[in-house]
């Protein structure tokens, strides 16, 4: 079994529109082959994203737009699939800049793996998470801990994952998260009771990724 390097990108808090341009330009790059993998893991200041139905999202975000400014919550169209989510601090965002040729052009096992990453990362602190037939993300119960919108050019990805770490999920009653009304969303505080510290997070984020993508870490 071959394993490729993969670099990872540990980023802290930067904004989304910064996080937005680092992507585009890694995408380029990655596209003309001038780097190799890259993962990039932040946190992004209150921010509601929107999918590429933006119209269709923006029903789905329950706030006036002066609730969203009185909060410091900024609304951003994205190029990703999906519908609108949240993103915050105490949120891990993992940003895959990852060429899918040759052997993985097959957009519906990316997603999965996706899924499989925050499955087996939740695992680690001994509470199942799972798929639900029909819907996107990663579930803990009824309530979602992981979200994801992801895009493709050229078999690169960009985009990705969303996981809930000690997110503050009172934002997320801004909107219909994902477009789902009947369901809830949880996080590893919630789950835990306690806080969790995000570099130990991120260590086994990467420790799933490089087991089911077949990478090495280079930090």
């Amino acid at each position: 079994m071959s394993s490729r390097p993969l670099t990872i990108r540990r980023l802290g808090l930067i904004s989304y529109a910064e996080g937005l341009e680092l992507q585009r330009a890694l995408v380029a790059r990655r596209i003309a082959d001038e780097i190799g993998d890259e993962l990039l893991l932040l946190q992004h200041p209150h921010v509601l994203t929107m999918g590429v139905k933006a119209k269709e999202s923006r029903q789905h975000v329950l706030a006036t737009a002066e609730r969203l400014a009185e909060l410091g919550v900024e609304l951003h169209e994205t190029g990703r699939g999906g519908d609108v989510t949240y993103h915050g601090p105490g949120q891990i965002v993992g940003y895959p800049i990852v060429s899918l040729k040759p052997d993985r052009c097959d957009v519906h096992r990316y997603v999965r793996d996706l899924e499989e990453v925050m499955i087996r990362t939740t695992g680690e602190y001994r509470f199942e998470a799972r798929r639900i037939q029909g819907l996107t993300g990663v579930w803990v119960g009824a309530e979602k801990i992981g979200a994801i919108g992801v895009r493709i050019q050229r078999w690169v990805t960009s985009h990705g994952f969303a996981f809930n770490v000690n997110t503050d999920l009172d934002f997320f009653k801004l909107i219909v998260p994902c477009g789902l009304s009947d369901r809830g969303v949880t996080s590893l505080q919630r789950l835990t009771g306690r806080d969790l510290p995000i570099g130990e997070v991120e260590d086994r984020l990467i420790a799933a990724f490089c087991d089911v993508f077949e990478h090495t870490p280079i930090d």
